[in-house]
């Protein structure tokens, strides 16, 4: 099993334009949960795509950049003070949703990855979509996206790194390391860790 790869079977029983959904980010105490949606060009798909999380970094840069060139690309983002209003899986859903419909064209399907689907918008709702458990291991579209959510959501926290200094957000990403614990123990929270998350609501209180 472990060397599973993901393919085309899941998009093959679907007609027309299957776009492929995942997330990014919905671990970390800090910065947004980033989806990706992703058309691929069955005649064009990119050599050596997998799970973003079995992938280097190199690697995934490699493949974002030959994503965005051959594929169809939304991206959906919830920042952090929608993720504490409305909770981490709601906030996801609204992503994906986001991501959806920042395609620039209209799917056929919608394959996302996880055991549950988005709300799409009104004009959208006929068009079937499916959860699957561990998709982004099985489906090449829902690779694409892992690594396009990924590869976006890393470039994201680079950035927070330089407006909040101190934390660490270049290296760890906002993931709950020993390294942010302690800084978050030490500064305290910046504007965008996630006050509903207990290692920072303890900081908090």
């Amino acid at each position: 099993m472990g060397t599973q790869k993901p393919d085309w079977q899941y998009e093959s029983t679907y007609t027309g334009l299957v776009a492929g959904v995942d997330e990014a980010g919905r671990g970390p105490l800090a910065g947004p949960v980033v989806t990706a949606a992703v058309i691929l060009n069955k005649a064009n798909i990119p050599d050596g795509l997998n799970d973003s999380k079995k992938l280097s970094e190199h690697k995934r840069e490699q493949l974002y950049t030959q994503i965005m060139a051959c594929a169809h690309v939304g991206i959906g983002i919830a920042e952090p003070e929608e993720i504490d209003r409305i909770n981490i899986l709601a906030a996801t859903m609204v992503a994906m949703r986001r991501a959806v419909l920042d395609l620039p064209i209209r799917p056929s399907a919608v394959l996302i990855d996880g055991n549950r689907c988005p709300d799409l918008d009104i004009t959208m709702q006929a068009i079937p979509m499916q959860a699957i458990v561990k998709g982004d291991a099985k489906s090449l579209s829902i690779a694409s996206a892992s690594i396009i959510a990924k590869v976006t959501r890393d470039r994201l926290m680079v950035l927070a790194d330089v407006r909040f200094p101190g934390y660490g957000h270049a290296g760890h990403k906002g993931y709950p390391t020993k390294a942010h614990r302690d800084a978050l123990e030490n500064r305290g929270a910046s504007p965008i860790h996630r006050r509903s998350y207990a290692p920072v609501k303890a900081v908090l209180t």
